[in-house]
């Protein structure tokens, strides 16, 4: 297939390099300058608008803020391939999901959004988990190249925003996970007990074969802080959680605690570390 790029951070370039050697052509754009290293095999564009002369085209862009900067303050979109499918894999509020719909809509393309769960060494591997929801036609345009970056798809429904809430809960989910961590270790660590030695036990016994728990659990007690999944994206997305919760009047009061940690955390000015160095924050918040 002939495949667009837009975005070649950690994530986006291991997405692209896998794609390349799978034998498809690849075009990419980035806002910023890429070292060689991460661009081979992929032809470089000069402006966003030109990657979407492709016939599928995947962005990789960190927030709503930066899908509006790129796709919709420029007439990016409007210059498409007719009928091109578009793969949104940005971790977005629903209401940006939504307004990305109807913007599709509008100028004839198709619209799949498709977040992912998998940290920049997991996409290298090509073993991303995908979930994708959109035009089921259009998903099965795409489900080759899905088969080319992740280990897994999983259909989530007709309207993109049912992707978009999936990626949501999971990453609450997560940082829920590495919080009672953080405050296991803690706690074992004020008794004299070896964190490390408690959080084996537990990986080994009730939470045996849990990927949250196994890779979170080992960053922890190895105090290994450098920045995988930076912790103010994951503030981020609590505050999507957040807000899609507040739309529906749910009430989610571990959600609330864990958010308000992870933001006195990045406040404290570990922001730029793995959201794993909550742990950090939780044992010595001064």
């Amino acid at each position: 297939m002939d495949v667009g790029f837009v975005g070649l951070g950690l994530m986006g370039r291991a997405m692209a390099r896998n794609t390349v050697a799978a034998g498809h052509h690849v075009r990419a754009w980035n806002r910023s300058p890429v070292m060689a290293s991460a661009r081979e095999g992929v032809v470089m564009v000069p402006e966003a608008s030109a990657a979407f002369e492709a016939d599928v085209v995947f962005t990789m862009l960190a927030d709503d803020a930066a899908i509006r900067a790129v796709l919709l303050d420029e007439p990016v979109l409007e210059l498409a391939r007719p009928g091109a499918v578009h793969v949104v894999t940005s971790t977005l509020s629903l209401d940006m999901i939504e307004e990305l719909r109807a913007h599709h809509e509008a100028v004839g393309l198709r619209f799949v959004a498709a977040p992912v769960f998998g940290r920049p060494d997991v996409a290298e591997a090509g073993q991303l988990a995908i979930m994708a929801a959109g035009d089921p036609a259009a998903i099965a345009i795409v489900a080759p190249l899905f088969d080319v970056i992740g280990r897994q798809y999983w259909v989530m429904g007709d309207d993109p925003r049912q992707a978009g809430i999936a990626k949501i809960a999971g990453n609450m989910m997560i940082a829920m996970a590495i919080e009672a961590m953080a405050e296991a270790a803690a706690l074992t660590a004020a008794h004299g007990l070896d964190p490390a030695v408690f959080l084996e036990l537990m990986q080994q016994t009730q939470f045996g074969g849990s990927r949250a728990y196994q890779g979170y659990g080992d960053k922890i007690t190895r105090e290994a802080f450098e920045p995988g999944f930076r912790m103010d994206l994951g503030l981020k997305d609590l505050r999507l959680a957040t807000a899609a919760a507040e739309a529906v009047g749910a009430r989610l009061p571990q959600l609330a605690a864990v958010h308000d940690q992870m933001s006195g955390a990045v406040a404290a000015g570990m922001g730029d570390r793995d959201w794993s160095a909550v742990a950090a924050y939780t044992r010595n918040p001064g």
